[in-house]
């Protein structure tokens, strides 16, 4: 395993983190995690060389952080460093810092939260705890030993970004969605080394876009690939991307298998800033302009969507929706979107939006629920 400096810390931080957001689950249900095979998975990255371990208060529908704490029995805790966050759309009033806090220590079967992030920081929720006074409030929770560094998650654009980095100078880290497909996303490139240069440490999210980077690619972006003189496996090359970059120190993978996690570990052991080539570099970004053309909606499945008030099943629609157009399959799609249920399909949409208050990639879900729909329902 290879280590980097977590930012302004005297720590070292294993380069690939345990993401745990999508763990193995029973049934392709969510809300069903299959608890022996997340724990043996997490102990094995942990035996492996990973030191840091992060989840948050809503995956796997509350779920996650019951299994990373049952994971982190038996002297696992002591090897980690833990990160997980505060759920800022709940929050109401100052007190729920504290209701929602000592929840998660309860559940994660632990004192302490090494670093604590506020979740999906944007225009709507980073307004509400900070008025709410949560700065204050997390220096009282790490006076007190409940937390040990204060950071924060990102979803919404650069100048929202800067301005958060810059209302607080102890920050120790910022989570960023990053990868070779969303360079100027959200806070992107610039919002990197922005937090980079004020000491911040990066902790990326997405590297692999939620696996979509790593299944068999659309024809026209196979053939760039294979002028590669080194051939990788595509979450290989999504992951090395983004090692290549000095100013990060750890990426996330949410890894549903043990083939998965032993690829990124073998991926890890290989890592290295500047260790791509400029030939592969101009690879990967031929390979984003292919895609960028390709891909109509820019959905990972992280499901902060979800559950839909009315049913639909949105990730589905959209994973459907974006196959049928990237590979020119719509036939395929449409059949397995109407396997569907047909009171989960997108046509029972009422366009309430509340889908797309939650989305951190703020995508128009209603209208591209709309034009999925059109292409792969029934006639």
């Amino acid at each position: 395993m290879k280590y980097r400096r977590l930012g302004k810390t005297d720590w070292d931080v294993s380069v690939l983190g345990f993401g745990a957001m999508r763990l193995p689950t029973l049934d392709n249900d969510p809300l069903k995690v299959n608890e022996p095979l997340a724990i043996e998975m997490i102990r094995h990255g942990i035996d492996q060389g990973i030191n840091y371990v992060d989840t948050a208060y809503p995956y796997h529908g509350g779920q996650s952080e019951v299994v990373v704490g049952k994971a982190l029995q038996d002297g696992y805790r002591d090897k980690i460093r833990l990160a997980t966050k505060q759920p800022c759309w709940l929050v109401e009033k100052t007190d729920d810092f504290d209701k929602f806090l000592n929840e998660q220590l309860k559940k994660l079967q632990t004192d302490h939260i090494d670093f604590y992030l506020l979740h999906t920081l944007n225009r709507t929720f980073w307004p509400k705890v900070r008025d709410l006074d949560v700065l204050e409030w997390a220096e009282k929770a790490i006076a007190d030993g409940r937390i040990g560094h204060l950071g924060f998650s990102f979803h919404d654009d650069l100048e929202l970004f800067k301005e958060i980095v810059d209302s607080y100078d102890k920050w120790t880290l910022s989570q960023i969605q990053y990868n070779f497909l969303d360079v100027e996303f959200q806070a992107g490139r610039q919002g990197m080394k922005y937090a980079h240069d004020k000491g911040l440490a990066v902790v990326v999210m997405e590297p692999i876009r939620g696996g979509q980077i790593a299944q068999k690619p659309p024809e026209a972006v196979a053939k760039i690939w294979a002028y590669a003189k080194v051939q990788r496996t595509l979450a290989d090359w999504a992951l090395q991307w983004v090692w290549n970059h000095p100013e990060i120190s750890v990426a996330l993978s949410g890894m549903t298998d043990m083939h998965q996690l032993d690829e990124n570990l073998a991926s890890a052991d290989q890592s290295g800033v500047g260790s791509l080539s400029k030939e592969e570099l101009s690879i990967i970004d031929k390979v984003r302009e292919e895609f960028t053309k390709l891909c109509p909606v820019p959905c990972t499945g992280c499901r902060y969507c979800m559950p839909c008030p009315n049913g639909v099943d949105i990730p589905y629609t959209f994973l459907m929706y974006n196959e049928a157009i990237m590979y020119d399959n719509p036939r395929k799609g449409q059949l397995f979107y109407q396997r569907l249920p047909a009171e989960n399909q997108a046509d029972k949409c009422v366009e309430c939006f509340e889908c797309e208050d939650a989305c951190p990639q703020q995508i128009s879900i209603v209208q591209w629920l709309k034009k999925a729909h059109d292409l792969l329902g029934p006639e």
